[in-house]
């Protein structure tokens, strides 16, 4: 009996940690980490960067629970639209939110999928803006071409991506105009 509640309890922790590798990674990406590949892959893709304008400043008068709670609002309702649309969240980087369309698997309609969720980003901010009670907007941008994707490191996992498709979409967004979508003459 104490060897059945054992293998159940050690199942039961396997069944955790996968959940949590599947969390951090996409399913393709972690099945193939398990078997121990490494993972460098080259893609044509969509990066979007989605940045909160206003947000810096706002959070200096804020305490950390109250800029925190605002953000993991905002990112969640971001992640809902990846979610939605197909994309691949990459990673936030201070109040920036970037997602890719195209890969870990091939989409055909890769840009499409990225120009759908900047436009969905943009019409949710007055939503958010009363509902968090702040003066934000959002600037998007979008930018399409080749990728290399891949999880470096030992610690702490992440699938990034890296090129000059990533630069480009990051230019677009920085040289937005808040309240839009900007996108590059690729897109």
């Amino acid at each position: 009996r104490q060897v059945e509640e054992r293998t159940a309890e050690l199942h039961a922790e396997r069944e955790r940690s996968e959940q949590l590798l599947k969390n951090m990674l996409p399913r393709v990406i972690a099945e193939r980490m398990k078997k121990g590949e490494t993972i460098a892959d080259r893609h044509e893709g969509t990066v979007i960067f989605a940045d909160i304008k206003g947000f810096t400043s706002m959070a200096m008068n804020r305490d950390a629970h109250q800029v925190v709670t605002m953000l993991d609002e905002i990112f969640r309702l971001f992640d809902e639209l990846a979610d939605k649309h197909a994309l691949e969240k990459i990673k936030t980087i201070g109040d920036c939110y970037m997602a890719v369309s195209g890969l870990p698997l091939p989409q055909f309609d890769h840009v499409d999928r990225a120009v759908l969720m900047g436009l969905d980003i943009v019409a949710v901010m007055p939503g958010l803006r009363e509902s968090l009670g702040i003066d934000i907007d959002v600037r998007v941008g979008i930018h399409t071409g080749p990728l290399v994707a891949g999880v470096i490191g030992t610690q702490k996992y992440a699938y990034d991506i890296w090129g000059d498709t990533v630069n480009v979409a990051s230019r677009m967004e920085s040289h937005g105009v808040p309240g839009h979508v900007q996108i590059s003459e690729d897109v």
